[in-house]
């Protein structure tokens, strides 16, 4: 069974750092290091957001509010993606989702809650 596992978030404070986990079980590392690699997040009573894109060959995207903030990147041997989080804002309060492009899988999230 194919399942994207998040951790790594918790309860922070505003100005500290994170860095959030994905790994990818039972899909091969073959199709893994092929596949674009996301980070959304969802925030109470908004929709799921881009936060950041990794390619297969490492080219990124970022959304305006994850510039200069957080950092994408990849371990295809490890079947593993991270997303870096610094400088925490309380607006960065959300459950954060991992996503395989190709077969629009998505993990189960994790929750991140920054506080002022």
């Amino acid at each position: 069974q194919v399942r994207l596992v998040e951790s790594g978030g918790g309860l922070m404070q505003a100005g500290e750092s994170l860095t959030l986990s994905c790994v990818g079980t039972g899909v091969s590392n073959a199709i893994f290091r092929i596949n674009t690699m996301g980070w959304y997040r969802q925030a109470p009573g908004k929709q799921r957001e881009l936060v950041a894109t990794i390619t297969s060959d490492g080219n990124t995207n970022y959304a305006d509010s994850a510039k200069g903030r957080f950092t994408i990147s990849r371990d295809n041997a490890k079947n593993t993606v991270y997303l870096q989080m610094n400088n925490l804002k309380p607006e960065d309060t959300a459950i954060y989702y991992c996503h395989l492009a190709t077969f629009d899988w998505w993990g189960q999230g994790t929750q991140v809650t920054v506080s002022p």
